[in-house]
C-alpha cells in the first residue's frame, strides 16, 4: 500500500497557524513525524488557510523540502497554485487532483503529460459523484482513455472512486468497493486505486474502526494508495496485516517490525 500522508493540510488548525505564521519549524516536525510512522508520500494541501495559495503552496513546498525529499503530493482544486508547488518541486511529486469535467481534464491532463507526473484523478464530472457503481466505472473509463490521449500511460493515473461519509450515505463503500473491483480491469497495466480514507469517518464516534474496516476490505478489491494519518497506528497495522494477507509482504513472527524496518 502507497501510504500518502493526510496530516500538512490548511484544515488542521496546527497547519493553519503554521502557514500563517510561516512558522517552519512545525511544518518540518509534522513531515519528519510522518514519514518515520510510515508516509511514502505527503499530501501539501494549504486549504483556507491563507487567501495568497499559490505563495502559501510554494512555500509549504520549499519547507518540506529542507527536511526531505520524499514524493510530495501537490494538493489543490486550482491549476495555478498546481504550477506554482510543481516548479518549486522540480521532481519527484504527484498531482492532486484532477476530475473529470472535460475543463480540469483539458489542463491538468497535459501538464501531467509535460511533466510526467503522476496524477490523482477524482470521478466526478459536471454532475456531480454518481451514486452508482456504472457511473464510477464509465467516468474511470473517460478518464483513462483522455489520459492515454494526452500521453499519460495507466500506470501514472491513480482512480479516486471518492469516499463520502458513511453516516449520510451507507450504501457508498460496497459500492465503492465494486467500483474498485472493476477499475483494475479497464486497461493493461492496470492504474493505481487511491482514496481519501478520512472522509469515510467524519462525524463518526468509531472513526479508527470503520477507516480500518473498510480499508482492509478495499485493499482486497484493488485498493493500492491511501491518504491517511500513518500515526494512527491502529490502521497502519490493519494496513500491513492486510499486506500480509495479501501476500504482498512475506509473514514472519515479527512482520509489523520488519515492515517498518
Amino acid at each position: 500500500m502507497f501510504v500518502i500522508s493526510e496530516k500538512i493540510n490548511g484544515m488542521f488548525k496546527v497547519v493553519r497557524k503554521a502557514i500563517a505564521a510561516r512558522d517552519k519549524a512545525a511544518i518540518q516536525d509534522i513531515a519528519r513525524r510522518q514519514i518515520a510512522a510510515g508516509a511514502n508520500a505527503l499530501d501539501l494541501n494549504v486549504g483556507t488557510a491563507t487567501d495568497d495559495r499559490i505563495g502559501a503552496m510554494v512555500w509549504l513546498v520549499e519547507t518540506v523540502r529542507e527536511v526531505s525529499d520524499i514524493t510530495l503530493c501537490l494538493d489543490n482544486p486550482k491549476f495555478e497554485v498546481i504550477q506554482a508547488g510543481v516548479k518549486a518541486c522540480g521532481e519527484n511529486f504527484i498531482i492532486n487532483s484532477t476530475t473529470a469535467k472535460d475543463e480540469d481534464l483539458a489542463r491538468f491532463l497535459p501538464f501531467a503529460a509535460e511533466t510526467g507526473a503522476a496524477i490523482i484523478a477524482l470521478t466526478l464530472d459536471e454532475k456531480g459523484v454518481p451514486n452508482t457503481v456504472e457511473g464510477r466505472i464509465e467516468i474511470a473509463a473517460k478518464i483513462l482513455i483522455t489520459a492515454e490521449s494526452a500521453g499519460i500511460p495507466p500506470e501514472r493515473i491513480y482512480l479516486d472512486p471518492v469516499v463520502l461519509p458513511i453516516n449520510i450515505a451507507q450504501d457508498q463503500p460496497k459500492k465503492l468497493m465494486e467500483a474498485i473491483g472493476q477499475f483494475k480491469i479497464l486497461s493493461s497495466p492496470p492504474p493505481h486505486i487511491v482514496i481519501g480514507l478520512s472522509n469515510l469517518a467524519q462525524g463518526t464516534t468509531e472513526k479508527s474502526l470503520l477507516t480500518g474496516t473498510f480499508l482492509a476490505m478495499a485493499a482486497g478489491m484493488g485498493l493500492d494508495a491511501a491518504i491517511i494519518d500513518p500515526e494512527d497506528s491502529l490502521l497502519m497495522e490493519i494496513m500491513i496485516t492486510g499486506e500480509v494477507m495479501l501476500n504482498n509482504v512475506i509473514y514472519n513472527d515479527d512482520y509489523l517490525k520488519a515492515y517498518r524496518a
